[in-house]
């Protein structure tokens, strides 16, 4: 049974400009969580969604946050272990993709 991964999606309630038609952050946090649940049943993950416009105290979160702002990224911003995923439109086989690195395999 692979270790509990740790996946963050980092956003806020406004859609990202750059980002037209894209699902709100908090849309893309539960589909991601609902499509990951189902195609790897049983096997451990957390999800946290950051909301970009409230004060973090985890250190690494306060640097995501600062480089969304700064234009570095787009939101949402998906991480697995810390290993940025996808930003903006946020596609399912990238983040599938690093969870089975991790060991993750999907159900029968």
């Amino acid at each position: 049974m692979p270790k509990e991964l740790s996946i963050e999606v980092y956003g806020t309630d406004v859609i990202c400009a750059s980002c037209v038609n894209a699902p709100s952050s908090i849309d893309t946090y539960e589909w991601l969580q609902a499509a990951i649940a189902r195609k790897y049943e049983g096997q451990p993950f957390s999800i946290t969604y950051i909301d970009i416009e409230k004060p973090q105290t985890e250190e690494h979160r306060k640097e995501y946050v600062q480089r969304i702002l700064d234009d570095e990224f787009f939101y949402p911003l998906v991480l697995v272990e810390g290993e940025v995923v996808g930003e903006g439109y946020v596609q399912l086989k990238p983040v599938y993709k690093e969870l089975e690195k991790h060991g993750f395999a999907a159900a029968e």
